[in-house]
């Protein structure tokens, strides 16, 4: 989940500036001892701040905090994400957990609620070969798109707390469709189960915390026996399973992970859309800006063709810009699926979008912005919008 922040013109109130001078003060400190000291303080604000369903202050806070610089950013950044996913009680310690799964398809890739038989066979899964033996699980009954995700941190909180009585009581949650939005489709993107786990105060939560785990072992068996728990839920799709984990994590390790799989999903469907060999495809690789690098766009063409005919939007996360080699791992993961040739293109392209239907303009090989227009034969059986 990207953590870059554009500065608003957010009025500075008492809370916001007590974020702020906790949030430094935690961020200079030099020792444990002083850790815990300003953490403890900051928390409660957070808690507070959260549980008022005051976002405002909080975004105030971490937009003067990220154009300042420093490493006060990131304290306040980890601290209201942690607030968001975390409950605690007497007894038990509860995480908001993602379980992501990277899908592409040349049908609409489905999202929406989940039977009852479904969501018993994956909390089955979880409980085998991610969970720590002790913890208990509450699922929410719903296959999440990224727009259909809780789109603040006090939204963030409010499930979180929903779905931790739900854990406590090792019982799902009943969510109502008609409350969140529909979803756009693409021809690859990732898709959500959102639960909590609960385990004893200091008692270990995932199967990884625990002697004889690891977070590999754990990985490749749910990868192995939770894909056929997860394949009912997205028929017709090509799935790649990741890790479940705490939310905020899951979330930026499938932003992360989605960019190559996007890629690889662009040369596979173009492949069977078109019956032609990734040999005898061209990928053109361009950098394109606003006021930053903000993502590179990839535009496929024929070898034998300038006409582009999809198109991949690479966005750039957390701290990437024009110094990181974003390029290179492109180019890497391209000749990786087979392109035939590859063109990197390094003058500064202007964000662009088709002016009638808002899809983003990719590069040709005469460097410049064209719509992706699979031929027309074909166009029909793809999806409408194409990352």
């Amino acid at each position: 989940m990207k953590r870059t922040r554009f500065s608003r013109r957010n009025k500075q109130t008492p809370d916001t500036e007590q974020l702020i001078r906790l949030s430094g003060q935690l961020s200079q400190s030099a020792s444990r001892l002083e850790d815990a000291f300003w953490e403890s303080r900051l928390t409660s604000l957070v808690e507070r701040l959260l549980a008022d369903n005051d976002e405002a202050a909080l975004n105030a806070a971490l937009d003067h905090l990220y154009g300042a610089g420093g490493r006060a950013y990131d304290e306040l950044a980890d601290m209201v994400e942690s607030c968001s996913e975390i409950r605690h009680n007497e007894n038990a310690d509860v995480v908001l957990i993602a379980v992501p799964v990277l899908a592409w398809s040349r049908f609409t890739i489905p999202s929406g609620a989940v039977a009852a038989d479904n969501l018993a066979s994956v909390r089955a899964q979880l409980h085998g070969h991610v969970l720590a033996r002790d913890a208990k699980l509450g699922l929410a009954d719903f296959l999440f798109s990224p727009d259909q995700l809780p789109q603040s941190y006090c939204d963030t909180a409010q499930l979180a707390e929903k779905l931790a009585k739900a854990a406590l009581h090792g019982r799902d949650l009943k969510l109502d469709p008609q409350q969140l939005p529909e979803t756009v489709p693409f021809l690859s993107d990732v898709r959500y189960l959102l639960g909590a786990v609960a385990a004893p105060r200091g008692a270990p939560l995932f199967r990884w915390q625990e002697e004889d785990g690891s977070r590999s072992d754990a990985l490749k068996h749910w990868r192995a026996q939770g894909g056929e728990a997860i394949r009912p839920l997205l028929p017709a799709c090509a799935t790649e399973l990741l890790l479940p984990q705490a939310y905020h994590a899951a979330a930026r390790e499938a932003d992360r992970a989605s960019r190559p799989y996007s890629l690889r999903a662009g040369v596979a469907f173009l492949q069977t859309t078109l019956n032609m060999a990734a040999g005898e495809l061209r990928a053109i690789v361009a950098p394109y800006y606003d006021r930053q690098l903000e993502e590179y766009r990839i535009g496929f063409t024929r070898t034998d063709s300038g006409d582009v005919i999809h198109g991949v939007v690479w966005p750039m996360l957390d701290s990437e810009d024009d110094a990181t080699d974003t390029a290179a791992q492109i180019e890497a993961v391209l000749r990786e699926a087979g392109v035939g040739e590859v063109v990197m293109l390094d003058h500064r392209f202007p964000l662009e979008y088709c002016d009638d239907c808002g899809a983003p303009l990719y590069p040709n090989p005469e460097g410049e912005p064209v719509h992706a227009e699979l031929p027309e034969e074909q166009a029909e059986a793809a999806p409408r919008h194409l990352h």
